[in-house]
């Protein structure tokens, strides 16, 4: 994986709203094991696709990362620890690759 790119904004958004830090995102792209999944809500649809996925820090903290993918190019949109929801739809579409 190429290096992921964030805005000074996302990069706010993640400390203060969420206390995620890249760290913790970095490690989540190294231990994912399960599928992409694509965003396809008509209010969230990007060019190229919104993709995300939900992986475990290595201190085992769950965090959904969501993101686009231009190229190589990975543009960090946003990470968070996921709602119930959320991790349910990940554990039944994307958890097993």
């Amino acid at each position: 994986m190429d290096a992921v790119h964030v805005s000074p904004h996302v990069k706010e958004k993640l400390k203060e709203q969420h206390q995620v830090t890249m760290r913790e995102v970095h490690q989540c792209f190294e231990n994912r094991s399960g599928k992409l999944l694509t965003d396809t809500r008509e209010l969230t649809k990007t060019d190229p696709p919104t993709l995300w996925f939900i992986a475990l820090t290595n201190e085992n903290r769950p965090l959904k990362i969501v993101y686009i993918q231009k190229g190589f190019q990975v543009i960090l949109k946003t990470a968070y620890s996921p709602n119930s929801t959320e991790s349910e739809l990940y554990e039944r579409f994307g958890a097993h690759s």
